[in-house]
This record gives structure tokens, sequence and C-alpha cells, in this order.
């Protein structure tokens, strides 16, 4: 199972979301109070490390967010005129008076929850709900969410501005929204908390290859999600993905940090317990409804984890179940897949006539992923010349420090012509 926090930097991004949706439902102003949260944040990470972490968090940092944006209210506006404001935005049945927030009267509720679906509210585009949700629950900088999302770091600027604008200007209460728009919202919401937690499974940048408060936070959501509708096939098949994801780990990584992949994974210490409730949820939603999306890379990841060892994979029946993606989903990150699955069952050539036919796909013209497996299946073929210019070129194009490094590793593993091997400079 997933891990609780191990510091104050964890435990400030654990709450985070649930300071913010506190402030939200209580002020009602999100731009507002998104500021007032990262002061809170940033008090937080000076004072705890000298005083200590107070007793009650959560509540210290509502109660410092609560003060900070009764400051910036004051300093934008005249005071009758932010009175009037406070009083229109915020539930009269909830009214909290500026100055009265002691940690004693802090509800203890969870408003995570809340936040993810006001964020993927259908007033705002669903690129919008999902970048801002990104930004105000995921706790991923502008920068990722760009990444996730295939598009310059300042048109995200722009999408989340919009997003916070369109939720101040829509005058949206906050509360769970009723039985019949929450439909509505939910491709969104496990949109949102799959990107989360390939995020955190899998960082985009940064010095390691893991995030693990992001995978962390991500299933700890999708539970929620999952007791709010535990009947929802896809929303069960996103926590069983998540969990036979997530179980592997601890072996996706060396003792220096470094990428192992899965074929060279000790087995061992990939999370039993985390595979047993993946299979469950699993093996209990398939065939409840129509399979999406979400089910199905959830049984991909099941034979992964099931088979004993990396050559005793079901190959075939991986193969079968990404067609069935590709024939829902227009997803070439599926495609690239599908081309590695088609590889192991008919040969690398196979797979490489699949991945020269992604080349064209604008969506992953600067991604390192469609050379990285071309290099794979390159030295697959016997080709070390041309597989070892393919690594070196995906290691120019990746953003994530260990996985350059361990394609270089790669490229540098390879025969040279003369029969010897290149240093490894």
């Amino acid at each position: 199972m997933t891990g609780g926090p191990t510091g104050p930097e964890d435990l400030l991004r654990r709450l985070a979301p649930q300071v913010l949706g506190a402030v939200v439902r209580r002020f009602g102003h999100f731009d507002h109070a998104e500021d007032a949260t990262q002061e809170a944040l940033l008090a937080a990470a000076t004072r705890w490390p000298v005083d200590g972490v107070p007793d009650d968090p959560k509540a210290w940092l509502i109660t410092v967010a609560a003060r900070r944006l009764t400051d910036l209210l004051r300093s934008e506006q005249a005071r009758r005129r932010r009175e009037d404001a406070v009083a229109a935005w915020t539930p009269p049945q909830r009214r909290v008076v500026p100055g009265a927030d002691q940690p004693d009267r802090v509800e203890r509720t969870d408003d995570t929850l809340v936040l993810l679906f006001l964020c993927c509210h259908p007033a705002l585009s669903p690129a919008s709900q999902i970048a801002l949700t990104l930004r105000a629950v995921g706790g991923l900088g502008t920068a990722e969410i760009a990444r996730a999302f295939l598009v310059p770091e300042a048109t995200m600027t722009r999408r989340i501005t919009r997003a916070k604008r369109g939720i101040k200007a829509s005058g949206i209460p906050f509360g769970l929204p009723p039985a019949e728009e929450r439909a509505q919202r939910l491709d969104a919401v496990l949109h949102v908390l799959y990107l989360v937690f390939t995020e955190g499974y899998a960082a985009t940048a940064g010095p390691n290859l893991q995030r693990g408060e992001l995978t962390a936070e991500a299933i700890r959501l999708a539970r929620l999600v999952h007791r709010l509708l535990p009947a929802d096939p896809e929303v069960t098949g996103l926590l069983a993905l998540m969990l036979l994801t997530d179980a592997r780990r601890a072996a996706r990584t060396a003792p220096d940090g470094a990428l192992v992949p899965m074929a060279e994974q000790d087995r061992s210490l990939w999370d039993a317990e985390e595979i047993a409730e993946g299979v469950a949820l699993l093996t209990g939603c398939l065939g409840r409804g129509e399979t999406g999306t979400y089910q199905l890379q959830a049984a991909i990841a099941a034979l992964h984890d099931e088979a004993p060892t990396a050559e005793e994979t079901d190959w075939p029946q991986i193969v079968a179940l990404y067609e069935l993606l590709l024939r829902i989903s227009d997803n070439p990150v599926v495609a690239l897949n599908h081309a590695v699955a088609v590889a192991m069952v008919r040969g690398p050539r196979a797979g490489l006539d699949l991945v020269d036919g992604l080349a064209t796909d604008s969506r992953l013209a600067d991604d390192h992923r469609p050379l990285s497996v071309r290099a794979h299946l390159l030295e697959r073929a016997g080709d070390a010349e041309a597989a070892r210019a393919a690594y070196l070129a995906a290691a120019a194009r990746a953003t994530s420090l260990p996985v350059q490094r361990h394609l270089h590793a790669r490229a540098a593993a390879l025969p040279a012509p003369d029969g010897g091997a290149i240093p490894d400079g």
C-alpha cells in the first residue's frame, strides 16, 4: 500500500489541496484563496522547521490562509466594498467573520474531493478543467502540466488563468454537485487523476524518476471517488490500474536511482497486497456495463503483474487488449505501447513498422518515447549502429535526468563497429 508523508514537505504537499478547498468553501473566491493558501504554505515552510509542526497542521494552515485572504481583500478594495463582496461570496449559513479563524473553529472535513469536482465544472472547457485541477488539487507546476498536455508553458499559463476567471465569474457554489451533474464531470475528474498518477510514476522532468507524493495523492483521491461512486466500472478500473501499476514502484529504480526496465526488475519487490487489491477490483468491474479505457489498461497491467517472469508474460493477450484500446482511444502513446507488444509477439521488425507509422503524429513531435522504443527495437533486431543513434536522439529529447542517463547507458553498452563497446562519457 502507499505510504504516508515522511516529512514537513510531504505533509504540506498533501494538505495543500485540502486547505485550498476549505478556504474556497468558506470564502468562495477561488483566485484569491489560492494566493492565500500559497502564502500559508510558504509561512509553514519557514516556521515549522524552527517552531515544530503544530498539533493540527491543517487547522494552522487554514487559519493563516484565511487571515492572508482577509489581508488581500483589504488591500485590493475599500472596506465597505470588501465586506459587500465577501457577503456575496460566502453562503450565509457558513459565513466566517475575519479574525475569528481560530484553529478550534476549523472544520475537520476533507474538502479535496469537493475541490476536485469544482475544478471540473462544465462551465469550463475540458482542457481547462484538467489543467486547473492538476494545478489546484494535484499540486503540479505549470511547466509539468504543459508537458503532460504537450503544449508550450505560456499556453498552459493562459489556460489556467482563464479557468480561474471562469470559476470566479460563474458563481459556482462550493459543494459536491447533484448526481445528474456528477456524471457529466466524471470523465474529466478521472482523466485528471490519471495524469497526476502518471506524472508521479514517471516524472517528466527533474532529478528523480518517480514522485511518490503524487502517486500517493492520486490513489487517495481515486479511493475517495470510488467510495462516492462504487458501482461505476471506470472509477473502479482507474483505481485498479493505479494500484497494479504502483505495485511495481519499488523495483523501478536501482539503489543509485537509475531506471530499471520492467523486464529486468526484481519481481519479489513488487507489492503483493496492491496487486491482489487491484486484481480484485478489476475482476469485480469487468463485464459490468461497457468496458472503458481504464479497465482495459488495468487488465494489461494485471497481465504484467501476474506473470512470474518477463518471459512468461502473456504478450498475445496484451496485443489483443491494446487493439481494443485503439478502437476506442485515439492516443499515440497507446499506439506506441501496442507496437512494443506486437514486437514481443511477431518480432522487432513488425514493431518497427508500427513505430514508423507514428512518425508523422504531431502530438509526439518532441516526445522522447518514440525514439526510445525505436532504439530498443533496433537493438533487438541487431542493428547496433542505428540503435545507438536512436538512443542518443531520445536522450536529447528526454527531460528526466534518470531517463537521460538510462538512454545514454544503453547507447554506450552497444557494441562498436569494431566489436568493442563505446566508452560511456
